[in-house]
């Protein structure tokens, strides 16, 4: 499959098969109709839907708390007003916060720090100035990359940060 988007079952079968049991989540453009509602179907995954990303943020780290690995999904607009959290809860509490980031409006096949859009540009270096490992997925083979950075989430005790740079077939 590329019809230019990426793979949401493929996604959720690595968030499976990651034993993620949980994604709380605020919808966004870039991942509802191929990943968020796929996901709201499912009686393997629990949904939480959020007011705010930042709640994301402490409900994941209370779910790892009790030994649950869950992901908070949302849209880069989320990640900026969830910083605060994100740098207090997962960088100096080192907790292992992993966050789906639908990169809203990047323009397929131009790396985030080369888009025009300023939101997307910055991405990557906010996330290197508070020290948040992050991937870039781009296409349906970067999809393999998900479950490594979630077990490194969880064996290190940090959190991490999966972009995704295209939206997701319905």
């Amino acid at each position: 499959m590329d019809s230019g988007k990426l793979s949401g079952e493929r996604v959720i079968a690595t968030l499976t098969q990651s034993r993620v049991g949980v994604v709380a989540a605020v919808p966004d453009i870039t991942t509802s109709a191929g990943l968020l509602w796929p996901l709201s179907r499912r009686e393997d995954i629990r949904l939480i839907r959020l007011c705010k990303e930042d709640e994301g943020v402490s409900i994941c780290a209370a779910l790892a708390y009790c030994g649950k690995r869950a992901v908070l999904l949302m849209q880069q607009t989320g990640l900026f007003d969830s910083l605060n959290a994100v740098e207090t809860i997962g960088v100096v509490h080192r907790l292992p916060v992993v966050m789906l980031v639908g990169l809203l409006g990047k323009e397929a096949g131009r790396p985030p720090r080369q888009s025009t859009k300023h939101s997307v540009r910055v991405v990557e270096p906010v996330l290197r100035a508070i020290e948040v490992d992050y991937v870039c997925i781009e296409d349906n083979a970067d999809i393999d990359l998900i479950g490594p950075a979630i077990d490194r989430a969880y064996e290190l005790s940090r959190p991490v940060v999966i972009l995704f740079g295209r939206s997701f077939a319905a």
